[in-house]
């Protein structure tokens, strides 16, 4: 896998596409963590999720 290649991907989204590949993503996750609980990969990926959603929402409190 090229991630480069998934970055271009991104980048061609259109903007409404957005929310339904980040619900997708959330929900693949989401399902996996109900088949194994214990995954690390999955508790990882939480990790990651909610490390960016505070990122953005600290940068969205800087800019008001």
């Amino acid at each position: 896998m090229n991630t480069n290649d998934l970055w271009e991907e991104m980048g061609d989204l259109e903007g409404e596409d957005v929310p339904y590949v980040l619900t997708k993503l959330f929900t693949i996750y989401e399902e996996r963590l109900s088949r194994i609980p214990d995954d690390d990969a999955t508790a990882l990926f939480f990790k990651h999720f909610k490390q960016a959603l505070d990122q953005v929402g600290d940068c969205n409190l800087n800019r008001r």
